[in-house]
């Protein structure tokens, strides 16, 4: 996410808004601190957005997930034994 200074932000206002409302938001800072972030009317919420984690409990790893086609790969690297 780009950050521009309020002087910036100013000049290229325009462009900037057509960015944001395209799904490409940023945040304008004063005197380097960020002060406020434009985002698009229509973008989700924060509590919307889907999380890493969200199949929590509905699938399940194998035990042997690590060792799962240790053979072929080690063929692979080793050659043919």
């Amino acid at each position: 996410m780009h950050t521009y200074n309020i002087h910036d932000a100013k000049t290229h206002l325009s462009r900037l808004v057509e960015q944001a409302a395209k799904g490409e938001p940023f945040v304008i800072a004063k005197a380097g601190k960020p002060m406020v972030k434009v985002i698009a009317i229509d973008a989700p919420e924060p509590a919307q957005m889907r999380r890493i984690g969200f199949m929590a409990g509905q699938i399940e790893v194998p035990d042997d997930f690590d060792r799962m086609s240790e053979e072929p790969i080690r063929q692979q690297f080793e050659g043919e034994a």
